[in-house]
């Protein structure tokens, strides 16, 4: 199978999502340039994280109208597969792919550190590869990570089983010292309803390999590959 990295101008994630699929899991991988008009027949899209035009207007607002991102829209309304890291987050609720808003973090702070990370839906093309619960060390790094969204949508995003990760205690309770920025209902990642595309907020193409300390977000990237090529890659 393959992968797609987008490049936006700021971005700063794509060579270490590049190097989880294509190094660590031995898949096919591209970069897509933010100008492209063509996708190159990716199965998976990933945004990664960064700081797209630099951020100076509201996070993702303008990478949203790049010529890439008509592609990625029509490639997920096919039933393809998006991830959104990060900044890719921003822009995928920027885009309409995801619902709700990545606000300000309540501290008004940047936040760079490691946090823990509850799976609450492992039944995903996303999180096959993780148990219901399970609880991942996994880095953030943003200043604006702080999820939000109408009260209907909340309800409907936790009713249908959309909330995939949420930050919690290492035992896996929901406090709010667990959480880094203020989401709400601690939501750290959502899925669309078709289960094809997903948004979070922290970076696994971080901790893809014992070099960096941790392996805990290769699952992400090989539970697509288990769900798209049907093969279950060996993690190490």
């Amino acid at each position: 199978m393959k992968f797609g990295v987008v490049v936006f101008p700021g971005s700063n994630c794509d060579h270490d999502a590049y190097h989880a699929a294509k190094h660590v899991l031995g898949q096919r991988a591209e970069f897509l340039w933010h100008k492209e008009s063509d996708l190159k027949d990716v199965d998976v899209v990933i945004l990664p994280g960064g700081f797209s035009y630099g951020d100076y207007l509201r996070c993702g607002a303008i990478s949203r109208f790049s010529s890439v991102m008509k592609e990625v829209v029509r490639h997920a309304e096919r039933g393809g597969h998006v991830i959104g890291i990060c900044n890719g987050f921003q822009i995928l609720t920027e885009s309409g792919l995801l619902p709700g808003a990545l606000l300000r973090n309540a501290s008004l702070k940047f936040v760079c550190k490691t946090v823990n990370l509850r799976v609450d839906n492992a039944s995903t093309a996303f999180t096959s590869q993780y148990a219901g619960g399970q609880v991942l060390r996994i880095p953030v790094a943003h200043g604006e990570g702080n999820f939000y969204t109408d009260k209907d949508t909340l309800q409907s995003l936790e009713d249908n089983g959309q909330v995939v990760f949420r930050y919690a205690e290492s035992d896996g309770s929901i406090t709010d010292a667990a959480n880094p920025n203020g989401s709400q209902n601690n939501i750290a990642g959502i899925i669309n309803q078709q289960g094809n595309v997903l948004g979070m907020m922290p970076h696994p193409e971080r901790v893809v390999e014992g070099l960096l300390g941790s392996s805990d977000g290769l699952g992400v990237f090989a539970s697509l590959v288990e769900t798209i090529s049907g093969t279950v890659p060996a993690l190490s």
